[in-house]
């Protein structure tokens, strides 16, 4: 049967932010107006019935590839980027809770003062229960991306759809911003994304999503929450990756 006009066409989703979303438009610190924006898009998710999930990653307060680059060894350098997305997740939390939502963030490293522990059968519970879930700390080991982390949790909550957030809609074959000429692909496999060598993912986030057959649609947040319930509404918008 198939749903109403309007309803969902998923029913529990996980969306994965950039840091660089929560930022001001130098791409660094917190901005209050920008959290309030995200959190009135993933609300707006949340109640048109699929449950939601969020991972968020911590690029506008931590480059760990530019600390690598000056000396700082690779798992300090993350270990201290997992610790930006916790406070990428609180301010997310505050934001949506101060719009009546229940929240709850999890964090793959303990930090109890603060969050609860990552255990995913609890996690599913909250989604269950209507809560909206933000995972903090990545996967809680360096060397992997929050792309993975969002893959990851993807499938541990057994999501219908991972929804990856950018700055443009979708998947083309050059970086859009610049090459006006860019080509626009609707939708792809995962075999055609990988013979293209087009940047869907890190190759450990795609890798996880091929291997659990996950469905990915990459998208550009318009600010106003009308594409991110579009996706959830089966609306074309963006790139979906998928199965051949």
């Amino acid at each position: 049967m198939q749903p109403a006009a309007g309803s969902p066409v998923y029913r529990r989703a996980m969306l994965k932010l950039s840091g660089t979303a929560l930022a001001d438009e130098s791409g660094f610190g917190v901005d209050p107006e920008r959290v309030a924006a995200l959190a009135r898009q993933v609300v707006a998710a949340r109640n048109v019935g699929v449950e939601v999930g969020v991972v968020v990653g911590a690029g506008n307060i931590w480059r760990g590839e530019s600390a690598q680059a000056r000396g700082m060894h690779r798992s300090t350098a993350d270990y201290m980027g997992m610790l930006g997305t916790a406070i990428n997740a609180l301010a997310l939390q505050q934001a949506i809770e101060a719009l009546g939502v229940e929240t709850r963030v999890m964090t793959a490293i303990e930090m109890r003062e603060v969050a609860e522990p990552y255990i995913r059968r609890r996690a599913v519970r909250h989604l269950e229960r209507g809560r909206i879930v933000i995972f903090g700390a990545g996967t809680g080991n360096p060397s992997f991306t929050t792309d993975t982390a969002g893959a990851l949790r993807a499938s541990e909550m057994d999501a219908d759809i991972l929804l990856k957030a950018t700055r443009v809609n979708g998947v083309f074959d050059r970086d859009p911003e610049k090459h006006p000429d860019a080509v626009h692909f609707p939708k792809i496999t995962y075999i055609e994304a990988l013979n293209r060598r087009l940047q869907v993912m890190d190759a450990t986030a795609f890798s996880l999503c091929m291997q659990n057959n996950m469905p990915i649609v990459v998208f550009e947040l318009d600010g106003k929450a009308k594409n991110l319930v579009g996706v959830l509404r089966g609306e074309s918008i963006g790139t979906r990756v998928e199965p051949g």
